[in-house]
């Protein structure tokens, strides 16, 4: 008797403590006249999903959806294809409520004001559009502007080149800005000028300065952007947008996905059809995360998947496979972008004053093209203030003596190339096309900059000389995108043209050439 008068004492205060989870509700609908109001006679939304950042409903036929609540939530409709979220004047959708009782804490910049109770009803206004099933997305990778100067530099070199471009969306890959959140504003303002919706990722130099545990590290990006991890989907392609710079209590930071994230992402991908691209999107590469193995489990069996990062400062595709942890018979491509900043905006200056920032791995600074049909897709590179048809650097002396052919190679840097890219050679007129060799290696080009270095680092009347010409470079790395290959030995003297030609992963052809001459 006393057991089970124990028992029921025990149910009396846990039933009660259920009953007051606070839960959020609300409905999502189509905003026929487009002002971010419900009016009379505009219809509901069923089949929507709508997350808190863990858990994931779909909208009941009354466009109705009901999801857990606490004290720093963000909850967010995942945009359906053929529908958009409204946008603000900086081109930022707005697909979330922020639900902070309290505000951010006290940072050095401001977060979330308060947002006081939690509202009756929390709706969200869509609207219907076309989409296409075949269709482009801008991909920046760390503009990372330190100060208005360096916005300056991510507007002249790269968004004028973008004004007028057929891409349906854009997305910033993290390190919008290089730890000065104050600048999310002007950087904001400037990309709008695409004018195209624009989608955000939290990078490591986005954060808040201070902030005494990971959750509060993105409070001022959340003013900006919303929720640091969310999804959307377009046409036949559903992208996830992941946060997966961790900070520790000490400051410093690791590539991780929360146990929160984990979640969502497998509730999310519990509702999408196998048929459909998921690409992750993120800013440090995923083969750095230290729980990646616990994201494939969740990718390994849908045949489409993509995922992309920048962090890097360099061009990569990788074919993650077992080495990486993932389980699947066919690897998993992951890309890692370049950057519009390329080496943080290092590099001598050019007439505009603007460095030429090339990256470590010797490809130019710039951004990405992905384009589907359904759900394919292909990627190209496009190099800041440079025709589409620039996509490699070819490396061979002007002047050759004959002796020294035999013993004299052509390096080829194929910007966006990888181990799946094929690569030839020809000399005009005297030679056929000949396979060159993959080798990866440091880029000759930019191991050629690093002797003006010792010249950056002086002064001359007390003023540094990188503050007038241009910030030091770092040291090459290793550029995965390199091809050799050796002259014929029997090339007479005289002026010649050497050809290359690629074709990458996708099928898409570029061709480059040199002239250069043999001397007796």
């Amino acid at each position: 008797m006393k057991k089970h008068y124990l028992l029921t004492l025990l149910l009396l205060f846990k039933v009660p403590a259920a009953w007051a989870q606070p839960k959020a509700t609300g409905t999502v609908y189509h905003d026929l006249n487009k002002n971010n109001r419900r009016d009379a006679g505009e219809p509901p939304l069923a089949g929507v999903c709508v997350s808190n950042g863990r858990e994931v409903v779909t909208t009941d036929r009354a466009g109705k959806w009901v999801l857990p609540a606490g004290d720093d939530v963000g909850f967010f409709v995942i945009k359906p294809a053929g529908y958009a979220p409204p946008t603000n004047a900086q081109q930022l959708p707005q697909h979330y409520y922020l639900h902070k009782p309290q505000g951010s804490p006290a940072l050095a910049v401001r977060g979330v004001d308060p947002t006081g109770p939690l509202p009756a009803s929390i709706d969200f206004p869509l609207w219907k559009q076309d989409e296409p099933g075949t269709f482009s997305v801008l991909l920046f990778g760390d503009p990372q502007a330190r100060g208005i100067r360096e916005v300056n530099f991510v507007t002249r070199d790269v968004v004028e080149q973008c004004v007028g471009t057929s891409a349906r969306l854009g997305i910033t890959l993290g390190d919008i800005v290089a730890d000065d959140p104050n600048l999310f504003q002007e950087i904001n303002e400037s990309i709008a000028q695409i004018g195209i919706p624009w989608y955000n990722v939290f990078g490591n130099h986005d954060f808040n300065r201070g902030a005494t545990h990971d959750r509060f590290s993105d409070e001022t990006f959340e003013r900006f952007y919303g929720p640091s991890t969310y999804a959307f989907e377009y046409g036949q392609v559903v992208f996830i947008t992941l946060k997966n710079i961790y900070f520790n209590a000490d400051g410093k930071y690791k590539g991780h996905f929360t146990d929160e994230q984990l979640a969502f992402v497998k509730n999310y991908l519990a509702q999408v059809p196998t048929h459909k691209r998921v690409v992750l999107l993120m800013h440090a590469p995923v083969i750095s995360c230290d729980n990646r193995a616990e994201l494939f489990r969740l990718l390994e069996k849908r045949p489409h998947t993509l995922s992309i990062a920048g962090h890097t400062h360099e061009m990569a595709h990788v074919f993650v496979d077992q080495k990486y942890g993932w389980n699947d018979a066919t690897p998993h491509h992951h890309f890692i972008n370049a950057t519009v900043c390329g080496s943080w905006w290092c590099g001598t200056t050019d007439e505009l004053g603007i460095p030429h920032a090339t990256m470590n791995d010797g490809a130019p600074n710039g951004y990405s093209v992905l384009s589907f049909e359904g759900n394919e897709y292909s990627l190209r590179f496009q190099a800041a203030r440079r025709p589409a048809s620039y996509q490699m650097n070819l490396y061979l002396p002007d002047d050759l003596p004959r002796a020294e052919l035999d013993t004299t190679a052509l390096v080829v840097n194929v910007f966006a190339g990888s181990e799946r890219s094929v690569v030839e050679m020809k000399v005009r007129g005297l030679t056929d096309w000949v396979p060159l060799t993959y080798t990866p290696m440091r880029d000759p080009g930019i191991a050629a900059l690093q002797p003006l270095n010792k010249y950056l680092s002086q002064k001359v009347d007390g003023v540094g000389l990188d503050t007038v010409f241009g910030w030091e470079m770092d040291k090459p790395s290793v550029a995965y995108h390199i091809w050799k290959g050796a002259l014929p030995a029997t090339l007479p003297v005289g002026t010649h043209t050497v050809e290359v030609r690629t074709r990458d992963m996708f099928g898409q052809e570029y061709q480059a050439h040199r002239i250069f001459r043999v001397r007796p």
